[in-house]
């Protein structure tokens, strides 16, 4: 009898030891984690306008970093931003780095098998543009044309796919990407269409046309694999910005026009 009540403590220890780790191992889910540490670490572009740049007052300004703002007040946290570029945004999620990435981040099916994704919060057209004298209207026609693009981008990933014919450039970061197409290191580059219209609209004189369409990418916030009450959180905060409006006037003052219809 003492052996069986010694088993029957010992099975009621464990019991207990376990309950105690489950519970402790739910509180450490990263919204938990978040709102416990009332900071949340958000990666964002600030090579990228008007995603995400950097202002006269080297303050981040953009997109994207509006967003990201509207998440830590709907969160009741504070905003720590973590600046990152095109090859190195979802490495900073693997690593733990940042908590999410707000970074014009499109959806693929490599990303998906390393990350988790909120619901579309911005639109993103992504294009070829190339100066006025160049003729290529379609993806055969990119063939033997030298076109600067960010490596790891959608661009890089989506260039490569459609136009394998194309002698692609790659570059660490999109001021690289642009910067080589404007010194003539490339005919063409590749980007999204509200990028190249800030740029043409910095500079009217520089020689530029949308060439080819790759594709309508929307973008979506980037979280780390395994964290659905932080996406099932991050979805209820998108959801009500677009149902409030706050979205389309977000995408007016970047983008110049309402952000309209974004997937679920």
């Amino acid at each position: 009898m003492k052996r069986r009540s010694l088993l029957l403590s010992l099975i009621a220890v464990s019991v207990a030891a376990a309950c105690t780790f489950s519970g402790n191992a739910m509180a450490e889910d990263a919204l938990s984690a978040i709102l416990a540490r009332k900071v949340i670490r958000v990666a964002v572009p600030t090579d990228y306008p008007p995603y995400g740049s950097v202002g006269t007052d080297m303050t981040p300004r953009g997109y994207d970093i509006d967003m990201a703002a509207l998440v830590a007040k709907k969160l009741g946290v504070k905003l720590e931003l973590i600046p990152v570029t095109g090859p190195n945004r979802v490495a900073y999620l693997q690593t733990k780095k940042s908590d999410l990435t707000i970074s014009s981040l499109g959806k693929t099916p490599e990303r998906e098998k390393v990350i988790d994704y909120s619901i579309a919060y911005a639109p993103f057209f992504d294009a070829v543009f190339g100066k006025q004298e160049i003729i290529a209207k379609n993806y055969n026609e990119l063939t033997g044309k030298v076109i600067a693009v960010t490596r790891g981008s959608m661009q890089d990933e989506e260039l490569s796919r459609l136009a394998p014919g194309a002698v692609i450039k790659r570059f660490e970061d999109n001021n690289g990407t642009v910067s080589a197409f404007l010194a003539g290191q490339a005919q063409m580059f590749a980007t999204g269409t509200a990028v190249a219209a800030t740029i043409k609209a910095k500079d009217p004189s520089v020689s530029m046309d949308l060439k080819v369409i790759l594709s309508n990418a929307p973008c979506y916030i980037g979280v780390q694999k395994g964290e659905p009450q932080l996406v099932a959180k991050l979805n209820e905060i998108i959801r009500e910005a677009k149902s409030s409006g706050a979205i389309d006037e977000m995408s007016k003052k970047w983008l110049g026009a309402p952000a309209g219809p974004l997937p679920e």
